[in-house]
């Protein structure tokens, strides 16, 4: 079975309920991964999963580290989290650079996909930050510089423009999903499939190695129920994850 750590998809909630005179407060811990998980171990691959607040300081810092992964997948984690670890900054101590020890596994050989949500990309208020990052070198998209999100409550349908080996026994209609991250192909770009005038599924090669993106979400709230119970759901994440890994 084939490695894959997927980084990102958690969050914590903290919400005052007033109630005339009195208020009081919960708290909630949630994650995403279930979906994208099962369909890729469904398919053979073993996924070890890092929630954003443990990615802060246990996500590989060595490329030794990330060559025991097959893939690496960034999913709703935002740059920061990987670049200022807690020895840096709490305590002025330089440690590396997890960015460009991403793209030095990719340029050697490794694979990366980069999914959607609201803090990859560019995401809310532009707090993703990757464009600033070395992984915008091995992306097969330009990240924007200000807040990429093209909400579509009213959903909005995935087309399929090019006949990829990755896109292989999927049914052409896809289901609505609900926004997405805009970026830019780059020129070596190979667009799969777009959404509204601008890439969903993108592909390209750097160095040795292979990037992909999906620039909307793997989970609610982008990719609601009906998408990630399609039928197609499984096929999409094995078809870019096999094409990623071969």
């Amino acid at each position: 079975m084939k490695k894959v750590l997927l980084a990102g998809e958690s969050w914590m909630s903290y919400t005052t309920h007033v109630k005339g005179f009195d208020s009081f407060y919960t708290s909630v811990y949630e994650t995403g991964e279930k979906w994208l998980k099962k369909a890729l171990e469904e398919n053979g691959y073993d996924v070890e999963f890092l929630p954003n607040h443990l990615a802060a300081e246990k996500f590989p810092y060595t490329m030794e580290e990330l060559k025991t992964y097959s893939c690496v997948i960034l999913s709703d984690i935002g740059a920061n989290t990987l670049m200022l670890p807690s020895q840096t900054f709490t305590k002025s101590i330089k440690m590396p650079d997890r960015t460009k020890v991403i793209r030095d596994y990719v340029m050697d050989g490794g694979a990366l996909l980069m999914i959607g949500g609201y803090l990859t990309f560019s995401g809310v208020d532009a707090k993703g930050k990757w464009h600033d990052t070395a992984v915008q070198e091995v992306l097969p998209v330009e990240v924007l510089t200000v807040d990429d999100r093209m909400e579509h409550c009213d959903g909005i349908s995935p087309v399929v423009v090019k006949d990829h080996v990755s896109l292989k026994g999927i049914p052409e209609k896809w289901p609505d999903v609900l926004g997405y991250n805009k970026t830019i192909p780059k020129p070596e770009a190979e667009v799969a499939v777009m959404i509204g005038d601008d890439p969903l599924v993108a592909f390209s090669e750097y160095g040795m190695g292979k990037s992909a993106v999906f620039t909307s979400d793997c989970a609610p709230h982008w990719a609601p129920p009906e998408f990630c119970e399609w039928e197609g759901y499984a096929k999409i994440w094995k078809g870019i994850m096999d094409w990623l890994t071969r």
